[in-house]
């Protein structure tokens, strides 16, 4: 491995992108270069540290071994370099052009209205691109610097720096005239005779978590990408789904379905914002956390001073009304 001298420092910032996103176009979005110029930056790069960083892996790139080990280091110091350089001044929504990028989950899609017209009286100026959660974005592999703020499950990632907005609970929705639904609930044996519709996301696992303390082997014959489809799907068919209560409440009159508790009791789905630590700092970015903070708090106590008495009749009366 070279020196030091001789390298421009500019490539540290290079380095960082590619180690966090894996893929030379995507770090060159970020860093907003071409790809003939990152593509240089990483030979230069790989000259200079005698290994290859990113390797091909199918259709994706892994880092190597040297690489892993570079990117805490990495990220470290770029974090002092922002904190010496940079002097955070402080942020005028009301005069800012700035654009914002959020990816946010169908749990929490739910407070964009109002966060959107929080954002436009402050901030008409201000521009939000705003994009759904995928599965890989959950996991710790992908990064957070693409987006300033990512609004996801709580406890999912191990890295970045966090916030919980709010917190939900799992509830069931079913088609009205499913015939094993009494009372306005399920068994423990019911769920192990219907079939069931799951959402392919890390929540998912609390329910089946929930369900396998009850003995219960839920027989899943639908997945789907999302929570949002899920009421819609078991409308008019004997299929059950667990969702946010939030959702559940929101769609179940557009779906046609109803809601009912579950019969292994509260199980809690919580929702928080991440941000790469380089984040954490920048007056623009903390301002955002907090008008999302605000409108998903908001959300929740909505919840609570609409919530009927029971949870049956509450789903009895979205259907009368209807």
């Amino acid at each position: 491995m070279a020196g030091a001298a001789g390298i421009d420092l500019n490539l540290l910032a290079v380095l960082g992108a590619l180690l966090e996103h894996r893929n030379v176009t995507r770090a060159g979005e970020r860093l907003r270069l071409s790809q003939p110029t990152m593509s240089g930056s990483l030979a230069r790069l790989r000259q200079h540290f005698g290994d290859e960083l990113l390797v091909r892996s199918g259709r994706a790139y892994q880092l190597t071994p040297m690489a892993a080990a570079l990117l805490p280091v990495v990220r470290e110091a770029l974090g002092q370099v922002e904190r010496t350089l940079s002097v955070p001044g402080e942020f005028d929504p009301a005069a800012s052009q700035r654009r914002f990028s959020i990816a946010i989950s169908a749990q929490s899609i739910l407070a964009l209205s109002g966060l959107l017209q929080r954002v436009h009286e402050l901030a008409p100026g201000v521009q939000l691109d705003i994009w759904p959660i995928t599965a890989t974005l959950l996991e710790a592999g992908q990064s957070l610097l693409g987006y300033d703020v990512l609004i996801g499950p709580a406890g999912f990632r191990p890295d970045g720096e966090s916030e919980v907005l709010l917190r939900d609970r799992v509830v069931y929705v079913a088609d009205p005239a499913n015939p094993r639904l009494r009372d306005g609930r399920f068994t423990a044996g019911d769920l192990a005779a219907l079939p069931h519709a799951t959402a392919q996301l890390p929540q998912a696992r609390v329910v089946a978590d929930a369900l396998d303390r009850l003995g219960v082997i839920p027989r899943v014959v639908a997945t789907t990408g999302g929570w949002l489809p899920l009421p819609f799907l078991v409308a008019g068919t004997d299929l059950v789904a667990a969702v946010p209560e939030l959702l559940a409440r929101r769609l179940s009159s557009a779906a046609g379905v109803t809601l009912t508790e579950p019969p292994f009791g509260t199980v809690e789905l919580a929702e928080a914002a991440w941000w790469h630590p380089l984040h954490a700092t920048d007056p623009a970015l903390t301002w955002l956390r907090g008008i999302i903070h605000g409108s998903l708090g908001s959300l929740a106590r909505g919840r609570s001073q609409l919530a009927p008495d029971s949870l049956h009749e509450q789903a009895h009366l979205i259907c009368d009304e209807a």
